[in-house]
């Protein structure tokens, strides 16, 4: 390897990082602040939700265009543009002087996050060919420890500076996730490192066509739907059902946000390493069906035991993340697949949280809402079985057409 090739490998480590610290500490810095922020300009619960709903909504929005915007631009300079908008965003949510302008600030933040979300993999894809496992384990976990640690931290830190004093300090993360994005999209320019694979509108159109796809998008909604749902209604219905306090609820929402490190450390690894995802769909399954029964059948007896095992089925999000990678050949491919599994998966996943709230509100109860949980872990099965063909997108393209990906 040249020292010019590894010097462009190491920018690239960089740049992947420090973004992926970016694209959740976005998404984690802001609710834990919202009492703080309340006590400066009133926040009316409708704000209040929709500014739960935008995460998925966002991505699933800008997800459909991300495709595009790489077309247009480029790869390096789509996922610049995507992190110079994430840090004005963030820098413009501290500033915010009503409850619009914060939820307006806060939906640009996450539609830049959403194009940068199905980037990513195409940038891993591109850079490191023989190593996406080892560099979707990075930023995977990075994104993970991103989640967990802006709730630790972010009340004291509005304590210390204020809340615009913490929203100002993680937009000083996200400024410096640009300086190597900006290196990245100067070398590629000068490379013309684009002009290996020239993106083709086709490619989206002919992705669509494969069942492998639609099962990815299948097993991103599930991991997605559980996620979001259980962020939402965790703490209230673990009150209500496992008689535990609000102190202890929010330290067993926590403890499922925890459980995404674990699985980011060593899912996409054993995905690339077995080459097979049977075992990991077979573990997720069993461990949300009994995570779901055990709230639903005997909350109290093991309530650590149920929330560990309902936070298992996320380990579908790093094993996604990982085979946008190894299920097709080129970059412009693995865009197209990232582009559909995530805003098809983050639209259906939007409607969890929605779900959950509307059942509780007409039962009074969280049975139906354990339920729907089960099923949507359920749901998974005949994606699964789909997603263990051990063929890339073009490959399942080429066998159902009799054509060749490249005519």
């Amino acid at each position: 390897m040249t020292r010019r090739a590894a010097g462009t490998i190491a920018l690239a480590a960089t740049a992947v990082i420090l973004l992926a610290l970016t694209l959740r500490i976005a998404v984690a810095s802001l609710s834990p602040l919202i009492v703080v922020i309340g006590r400066d300009f009133p926040l009316p619960a409708a704000v209040i939700g929709l500014i739960g709903m935008a995460p998925p909504v966002a991505f699933a929005l800008a997800g459909m265009g991300a495709p595009a915007i790489e077309r247009r631009l480029g790869l390096e300079r789509s996922v610049l543009a995507a992190a110079v908008v994430a840090a004005a965003m963030l820098a413009l949510r501290a500033a915010a002087v009503d409850a619009g302008t914060l939820l307006a600030a806060t939906a640009g933040v996450f539609a830049a996050v959403g194009v940068a979300n199905v980037l990513i993999p195409a940038v891993v894809k591109k850079y490191f060919p023989g190593r996406i496992g080892l560099m979707t384990t990075v930023y995977s976990t990075t994104m993970a420890v991103a989640t967990f640690t802006p709730p630790l931290v972010a009340v004291p830190l509005a304590e210390a500076v204020g809340w615009r004093g913490s929203f100002a300090t993680w937009a000083v993360v996200a400024v410096a996730a640009v300086v190597p994005w900006v290196a990245m999209s100067l070398r590629s320019r000068a490379s013309r490192v684009d002009a290996v694979d020239e993106p083709r509108t086709s490619v989206l159109a002919r992705v669509v066509r494969v069942p492998q796809a639609w099962a990815l998008v299948a097993t991103f909604a599930v991991n997605a739907s559980v996620a979001y749902g259980l962020f939402a209604w965790l703490p209230p219905l673990l009150i209500d059902v496992a008689g535990v306090g609000e102190a202890e609820a929010g330290g067993l929402l926590a403890l499922f946000s925890f459980m995404g490190l674990p699985v980011s450390l060593i899912v996409p690894l054993l995905v690339q390493r077995l080459g097979r995802t049977t075992p990991f769909y077979a573990i997720a399954l069993v461990a949300g069906l009994a995570g779901a029964a055990g709230l639903l059948i005997a909350p109290e007896a093991a309530t650590v035991l149920w929330v560990v095992l309902i936070g298992i089925p996320p380990l579908f999000f790093p094993m996604v993340l990982v085979l946008f990678g190894l299920r097709t050949r080129t970059h412009e491919t693995a865009v197209a697949l990232s582009g559909l599994v995530q805003s098809a998966g983050y639209a259906l996943a939007a409607l969890m949280p929605l779900a959950i709230g509307v059942t509780h509100e007409i039962t009074g109860g969280w049975t139906a809402a354990l339920v729907l949980l089960g099923l949507a872990v359920a749901a998974v099965i005949p994606a699964g079985i789909v997603v263990a063909r051990r063929e890339t997108i073009e490959d399942a393209w080429e066998r159902r057409t009799g054509r060749r990906w490249a005519d």
